[in-house]
Order: C-alpha cells, then sequence, then structure tokens
C-alpha cells in the first residue's frame, strides 16, 4: 500500500513536469504575435477550450471535491493561468470580426466552469459532486487530447512530420501516461480514462513519426499553394493548447 501511494505520488510529480512543457508550447507562437502585432491565420479557439479544460480539471482536483488529487489541481491552475494568458494575448492583438467571436466562446466557456462549479457546490455533496465535476473534466480532457486528429490527418496525406514536432508528440505521450498511470494507481477513471485517450494518440503520433520521419520538410510540389501551405499551418497552431494540449490535460 505504501509503494503504490508513493508511485501514486510520483507519477503525478512527472505528470506536473510534462504537463508544464505541454503547456508552455504555446510560447513561440505568441512571442510571434506580440512581434507581429497580429494573430494572423491563428485560431483562438483551442487556447480558450483548453482555459475550460484546465479550470474543471483544477476544481476537481481540490480536496473538497477529490480528496488526494492537489498534483492535479496544480498543474491545471498552472495551465489555467497561461492559458489565460495566451487567450488575452489574443484578443489584443485579434481582428475585430475573430475578437468578437472569441469574447462569445470565452463568455460561454466562464459560464459553463462556474454552473459547473455551483451546482457541484450548491447541490451536490460527496461523491455526488466528485462523479459530476469528475465527467465534466474528462469530456474536455478528451475532446482536448483529440485536437491534435487534424494534424496526424495531414502527416498521412503529405507524408510528412514537417508540421508535427517529435518533441510535442513525445510530451504528449509521457503527459498522457503518467497521468494514466497515476489514475490507475489512485483508482480514480475521470483521471485514467481521458489520459489512457491522451497516451494512445501520443502513441499513433510518435508511430506516424517513426514512419515519416524521413520525408521531414519534403511535401509534394503540388500542395504548396497557399490554400495548402494554410492548411499546413493552423491544424498545429490550433493543436496547442496543446493540444495537445493538456491536462496536463486531465
Amino acid at each position: 500500500m505504501a509503494i503504490i501511494k508513493i508511485l501514486h505520488t510520483l507519477f503525478g510529480i512527472f505528470g506536473n513536469i510534462t504537463g508544464l512543457f505541454l503547456f508552455l508550447a504555446p510560447m513561440i507562437t505568441f512571442k510571434r504575435v506580440i512581434m507581429n502585432k497580429s494573430t494572423e491565420q491563428f485560431s483562438g479557439i483551442p487556447y480558450v477550450m483548453t482555459l475550460l479544460n484546465c479550470l474543471l480539471s483544477t476544481w476537481y482536483g481540490l480536496p473538497f471535491v477529490s480528496p488526494n488529487n492537489m498534483l492535479v489541481s496544480i498543474i491545471n491552475g498552472t495551465g489555467a493561468g497561461l492559458e489565460a494568458f495566451y487567450v488575452l494575448v489574443f484578443l489584443i492583438f485579434a481582428p475585430k470580426k475573430e475578437k468578437a467571436k472569441i469574447s462569445g466562446i470565452l463568455f460561454v466557456v466562464l459560464s459553463i466552469f462556474s454552473t459547473v462549479a455551483l451546482v457541484s457546490m450548491l447541490a451536490l455533496h460527496g461523491n455526488k459532486r466528485k462523479v459530476f465535476s469528475g465527467f465534466a473534466a474528462a469530456i474536455f480532457s478528451i475532446i482536448m487530447y483529440g485536437s491534435p486528429l487534424s494534424i496526424m490527418r495531414l502527416v498521412i496525406k503529405t507524408k510528412s512530420v514537417e508540421y508535427m514536432p517529435f518533441f510535442l508528440s513525445l510530451f504528449v505521450f509521457l503527459c498522457g501516461t503518467s497521468w494514466f498511470v497515476y489514475g490507475l494507481l489512485g483508482k480514480d477513471p475521470f483521471i485514467a480514462v481521458p489520459n489512457g485517450v491522451g497516451s494512445f494518440l501520443g502513441t499513433a503520433q510518435l508511430i506516424l513519426y517513426a514512419i515519416y520521419r524521413e520525408n521531414k520538410g519534403q511535401i509534394k510540389k503540388g500542395e504548396e499553394d497557399g490554400r495548402v501551405e494554410m492548411e499546413l499551418e493552423k491544424p498545429y497552431e490550433k493543436e496547442i493548447p496543446n493540444t495537445q494540449s493538456g491536462d496536463a490535460k486531465v
């Protein structure tokens, strides 16, 4: 029993470390946005949705909701702060139409989180509170982990990993796997299931990288028009909520 508790804590700490790398990944994108004073073709939706995931996961990990899961709250609280920063920067430099759209989505996101928090606190108690909050967090964790599917499809289509960085895929795998094991050791399906999905998708990305790594940077000539270039650029940028990205994507 003592060994299981130690392993549970160790995998949680490792999940925090790998999760932090995922949450910091968009910094490169937003450095470019700030320098150019433009969001260009980047989408703000993934960052708003990742913010919701982080808020719900932070709430779920709190002691009065889900005992013994403070490590979940720590990394997702950190992620929520970073995602809030990304969203703020996006709103500052986005065109008026995009700014209005993201502001509307942000309002919905904050409304969803507020509803979950208030209902779980005022109407539910004990295990019912944990189950309700856990379902909400798990659903959006799975959605966030699923965001890289578009870039995986693109890798298969172009037979190139030019727009799927190895280390990002690696940290998606490590983060998902560590939290998956953490959930198993803690007998918590709301952590184990969504991160099991993340681990599987991370594995799939690494397999694709192994298959097409020799073709990096070799996009077919017929696919180099503006339309495809935009498609190549945007999915990866949309994914970092990083997306692949995470709860720590819990």
